[in-house]
């Protein structure tokens, strides 16, 4: 049950012969490292005047640094560090001076916040507590938010995206999307070009502030930690959209620090979220002219799903949609979102974000089986879809059939107790309400995965024929591992689709689309007007997943190579596999991800590099992955 979203290689279990003594739903959620249970929770704070400190406090720091040390672990787990000397800036004028200490003494500065993410661009795995970086916490201090006009927000970094709906529904205001978990700053989001699912619907009007690429594209301002060439300090700079250099800025990979933007929204509109698991995938991402997708049955008539039944079908109808497809199991679970100005009456009406309690708080046969996978069960992959895809077809919709007719373990699974639990908070399979009660659906209490991620540019009349080539070639490669007795995958596919970045959606005379964004428009390719989302998801540690990975992303690269899609990677997930890690492919690091954002001609990769060097020639604001990935 896990929608996972938003990163380096480490932890992981070797495989073993046995089933394993699984883990209970506590150790599971409370403890596995695997699983990245408690990544949510400090661990282990410690005082720079206390006798556990790791290392003696770094000298000279601006005075009144509210300083401690603590781990730092990521959303999955993957990445753990020795206790690293962090602080908490109270005010924005507090990180200049903190530049200014760090290129002085050789020391480099890291923000962070809820730590969801999956890619490296914080710190490494295993960096040492000897290692000369800071990482700034925007989360406790820098989360002020404030109206600036009657459309814009002002946020600081460290402010979380729930907090930021909820201060806009608040003034009846509302994206049209953003990434499904609350629990990320605004500055994380930012950093890496967070996104939702949002294209347009057939006919649909775009009111004024909303648009259906990143968040980053809705920036009309910002304010940066840059070095003052005429007196050789770090200051305060505060950019205009209309700057041309703001466009490095907008989606910098953690190779700046923002420390508050200026954010447009349009009024709010109210959404209609059905979910259905009723379609199987060869219907649902069907080849086009296949002759698949008619007829809705009985349940797609009550859901308003008669007719047509493909992925690019629902694109066009409702604009908003979202396939889950469990591993090793044939209907995916799919959502759309429509614009629903009053409520249906078949729909029920929700009031808060989070409506999917049998995913973020994952039930206890899940947790054990999970558990079981993690301590070796591996052959477990294909149960462990089945019994994720039999209890959300029975939360969401209440239909029991399927339940009724599995046997054997999964059936000693799916206990009565269960049933009667998933049913107690009635069906959630129709929601209504204000946007941010149904953008926003993934709880830090959900499984831990890790997942690779790609955007794939194409022409909107090409949507199909690049769901239906992944997911013919990801059923395919699924099969040949599971022949050879190996199981790569025990998450799901994730399905999503968005529009490109307009910077006209900013409302900006003169903006430009942000440089390192995978959903930048390529200027030799006009009618590439959409992209597809695809993400795999798996526990780490899983025996043959970066191979299976490599495998995949080998396939994209060449399936979409820029004739009639093109691929460009999800920079808070996985990418540039090898065959035992993500991140570490040295030609698609220093050629292929470089040039997918070079292609087309035009401002991209390279002047993106110049303006964020150019503003931090020191590199204070860096790691050592991003020194090699960004050259």
């Amino acid at each position: 049950m896990t929608t996972g979203h938003g990163v380096n290689g480490g932890a992981g279990n070797e495989p073993g012969s046995g089933r394993g003594s699984g883990l209970s739903r506590r150790q599971l959620l409370g403890a596995s490292a695997a699983l990245g249970g408690a990544a949510w929770l400090l661990r282990g704070t410690v005082g720079p005047d206390s006798a556990e400190a790791a290392t003696p406090v770094p000298p000279g720091l601006p005075a009144g640094t509210e300083l401690f040390q603590r781990v730092f672990q990521n959303w999955s787990g993957e990445i753990r560090t020795d206790q690293l000397w962090t602080c908490a800036p109270r005010t924005p004028e507090e990180v200049p001076a903190l530049a200014d200490w760090a290129h002085a003494n050789g020391w480099r500065l890291r923000a962070t916040g809820y730590r969801h993410t999956w890619a490296p661009l914080t710190v490494a795995n295993g960096t040492p507590d000897g290692a000369r970086v800071l990482l700034l916490d925007t989360s406790r201090h820098l989360t002020a938010l404030t109206a600036d006009s009657p459309t814009t927000v002002r946020a600081q970094t460290g402010a979380s995206m729930e907090a930021l709906l909820a201060h806009l529904a608040d003034r009846g205001l509302g994206l049209t999307a953003c990434p499904a978990p609350g629990d990320l700053t605004v500055g994380g989001v930012l950093a890496i070009g967070g996104h939702g699912t949002a294209a347009p619907a057939a006919g649909e009007q775009r009111p004024d502030g909303h648009g259906y690429g990143s968040v980053s594209n809705q920036v009309v301002r910002l304010t940066a930690v840059v070095l003052d060439p005429a007196t050789g300090r770090y200051t305060l700079r505060t950019f205009d959209r209309a700057e041309a250099d703001s466009a490095a800025f907008l989606v910098h990979l953690g190779r700046a620090f923002l420390t508050e933007v200026v954010l447009r929204a349009g009024a709010d509109r109210p959404l209609r979220c059905v979910s259905r698991l009723d379609i199987p995938a060869t219907e649902l991402f069907a080849r086009p002219g296949s002759g698949s997708g008619s007829g809705g049955g009985l349940l797609g008539g009550l859901l308003g799903g008669g007719g047509p039944r493909t992925l690019a079908d629902f694109v066009e109808r409702d604009g908003r949609v979202e396939a889950i497809w469990f591993a090793y199991t044939e209907y995916p679970w799919l959502k759309t979102w429509t614009v629903t100005p009053t409520k249906p009456l078949a729909s029920k009406a929700v009031d808060q974000p989070y409506n999917y309690p049998f995913s973020d708080s994952v039930p206890e046969p899940v947790a054990q089986l999970a558990g079981q996978i993690v301590s070796g069960a591996w052959g477990s992959a294909p149960l462990f879809g089945q019994l994720q895809y039999l209890i959300a077809k029975v939360a969401l919709t209440g239909d029991l059939t399927d339940v009724l007719l599995s046997g054997g373990l999964l059936r000693d699974l799916l206990t009565g107790d269960l049933i009667t639990h998933l049913l107690a908070g009635g069906l959630c399979s129709d929601l209504w309400g204000p946007s941010r009660t149904l953008l926003q659906y993934v709880r830090p209490t959900t499984l831990r995965v890790t997942a690779n991620g790609y955007a794939v540019l194409a022409k909107r009349s090409d949507l199909q024929w690049v769901v239906s080539e992944f997911a013919a070639y990801y059923r395919q490669l699924l099969g040949e591992y599971q022949a050879r007795g190996e199981f790569p995958v025990n998450g799901a596919v994730e399905i999503r689709v968005t529009g490109l970045e307009d910077p006209a959606y900013a409302g900006v005379p003169g903006a430009r689309p942000p440089l390192l964004s995978a959903l930048r428009p390529r200027a030799d390719r006009p009618e590439w007007d959409t992209a597809v989302w695809l993400d795999v998801l798996a526990f780490p540690g899983t025996p043959g997943l970066e191979r299976f990975a490599r495998d995949l992303e080998q396939w994209l690269l060449r399936t979409f190579d820029g004739t009639r899609a093109g691929v460009r990677v999800e920079w808070s997930k996985g990418w540039a596999y090898t065959a035992d890690a993500a991140w570490s492919d040295p030609d698609l690091l220093g050629r292929v991800i470089p040039d997918s954002l070079r292609a087309g001609g035009g401002p991209g990769w390279d002047e993106a590099v110049a303006v964020l060097d150019r503003y931090d020639p020191y590199r204070v604001f860096g790691n050592p992955f991003l020194d090699g990935l960004l050259k």
